[in-house]
């Protein structure tokens, strides 16, 4: 798998750690919302319930994403349509980034998946921090549904790999607590998901939690009539409504959440 390694170990990763600086440098100099947890408590509870999702990121779903890519066909009917490779890659990102709209939406409808997601809600706090804080078996999950969609959008390995940089810089985009000029986030809105739009999915109020699944792209939201821009962020609570314990959330519960009875399924 030396193409993991060439394109987003080497080039990728570099990239998205510092993109991950910069957001996090920004979010605390132009808060989007207030914070109501210490970061010195939340930084290790996110990283540590990250690493088992991180590794599985790089040791099973990216080899897995490659090995499913390299036995998709070559793109000789593209070739027959004259179809510009540009607008073929186009096409296969879209197709990518819809599976993970539907992935996103079928872990908020069905309990099992619900068990999983539920610990990247958890979070009382939305910031750049939250975008790592997923429970490894969503991970494992997240395998069958990317898998078939790299098989729908016929994606090369390397479109897999370049989707994957996109994915995690959009998540981390997203997740960030970085306020924004009105013009600026409404503008970007029209294309892609925004702090502000995320940050609404992240409300405690199910209504609102039920609303803007989209990952990269924004549209796919206005094309469910998912898309939903009405609440301030100053008016948001973040978290689950039955999670609210501060003291209750350490690695090592968050870790167990999935496998305990749940307090609430009704997503």
């Amino acid at each position: 798998m030396g193409l993991i390694t060439k394109l987003f170990d080497k080039r990728a990763a570099p990239i998205l750690v510092a993109f991950f600086v910069v957001l996090f440098v920004l979010e605390h100099k132009r808060k989007l919302r207030k914070t109501t947890q210490p970061l010195k408590k939340r930084i290790p509870t996110n990283a540590i319930v990250a690493i088992p999702a991180f590794a599985l990121l790089r040791l099973l779903f990216l080899p897995l994403m490659v090995k499913l890519a390299l036995k998709n066909k070559d793109y000789v009917f593209d070739r027959q349509l004259k179809i510009p490779l540009i607008l073929r890659c186009v096409i296969t990102f879209l197709i990518m980034d819809y599976g993970n709209y539907l992935w996103h939406v079928i872990n908020h409808k069905i309990p099992l998946l619900w068990r999983f997601h539920l610990v990247h809600h958890t979070d009382l706090d939305l910031d750049t921090t939250t975008a790592f804080r997923f429970h490894f078996g969503e991970m494992i999950g997240s395998v069958f549904s990317r898998g078939l969609f790299v098989l729908l959008a016929n994606a090369s390995a390397k479109q897999v790999l370049y989707y994957e940089m996109l994915f995690e810089a959009a998540t981390q985009f997203h997740h960030s607590n970085v306020k924004m000029p009105i013009s600026i986030e409404n503008l970007l809105n029209k294309l892609i998901v925004t702090p502000s739009m995320h940050g609404i999915h992240h409300s405690v109020n199910k209504d609102e939690t039920n609303s803007n699944y989209s990952v990269i792209f924004s549209f796919w939201d206005r094309i469910h009539n998912t898309f939903n821009a009405k609440p301030r962020q100053k008016q948001i609570i973040i978290g689950v409504p039955e999670y609210r314990n501060a003291t209750q959330m350490t690695p090592k519960y968050l870790l167990s959440i999935p496998f305990k009875k749940q307090i609430n399924l009704n997503q």
